[in-house]
């Protein structure tokens, strides 16, 4: 689970943003503070288990900016997602250049909030899981993907992205001949099987996968899967 910290005076919109939150898998509203200084707080504690700070910048005693640095000195393992009105450049550029993993501008979609937080938690499960990674996926970390690299990801339906199926079909290759339900992969790979189930259904869209339905004792069917022998060449091109 991801602990989220929502830093904003405005309640209303606290309130909304921790209703948005618990919307989405994985995540969990840790505590909704009012000001810097109590934000600043619960990130000193020993400990802290804050892996996510949702941070607004205009408020009336504070200037969210004036955080960031704080929790750069503290918390090395800390996050921060930027939600405000501030839409100008010069906020934007010094916000990116303390590392924020993303920045929302109010009004949002509630679309584009549940797209920045299955991002994050994608990205948070791929590297807790993996030792070392490749230049591409550091290009799609910190999306400063190639123009070409972003057209390939335009191809994907939506909600699918390029390093989250790369590790899949890594795991696929490693495992050729091998019949996998869902929950096996998700397991392996450390995602969701509803995020996982989204890939498999669109490698074997795709021609890739063979797929077989098992049907166990209480009738509720078991989707298996396995590469097809002559589909490895497709596959590989989703692994480079």
């Amino acid at each position: 689970m991801i602990n989220v910290l929502i830093v904003d005076d405005d309640a209303m919109v606290a309130e909304l943003n921790k209703s948005y939150l618990n919307q989405v898998a994985g995540f969990s509203c840790y505590a909704t503070v009012p000001t810097l200084q109590q934000a600043r707080n619960l990130l000193m504690q020993p400990n802290s288990e804050i892996d996510l700070v949702l941070l607004d910048i205009y408020m009336q005693q504070d200037n969210g900016l004036d955080l960031l640095p704080i929790i750069r000195e503290v918390s090395e393992k800390t996050d921060v997602i930027i939600i405000s009105s501030a839409s100008d450049v010069y906020t934007i550029k010094k916000a990116l250049h303390y590392g924020v993993v993303d920045y929302l501008i109010k009004p949002f979609q509630f679309s584009r909030f549940e797209q920045a937080l299955t991002a994050y938690r994608e990205e948070a499960n791929l590297l807790k899981h993996r030792d070392f990674v490749a230049q591409s996926d550091i290009d799609n970390l910190i999306r400063r993907t190639s123009s070409n690299s972003a057209g390939e990801r335009k191809k994907l339906p939506k909600g699918l992205t390029s390093l989250t199926l790369r590790t899949v079909c890594e795991w696929v290759e490693g495992n050729q001949g091998a019949e996998f339900s869902t929950e096996m992969l998700a397991n392996a790979i450390g995602i969701s099987r509803v995020s996982c189930r989204k890939y498999l259904i669109y490698l074997s869209e795709t021609g890739i996968l063979a797929t077989n339905i098992l049907y166990g004792s209480t009738g509720r069917p078991v989707y298996l899967y396995r590469l097809l022998p002559e589909k490895q060449d497709a596959l590989r091109q989703y692994c480079e």
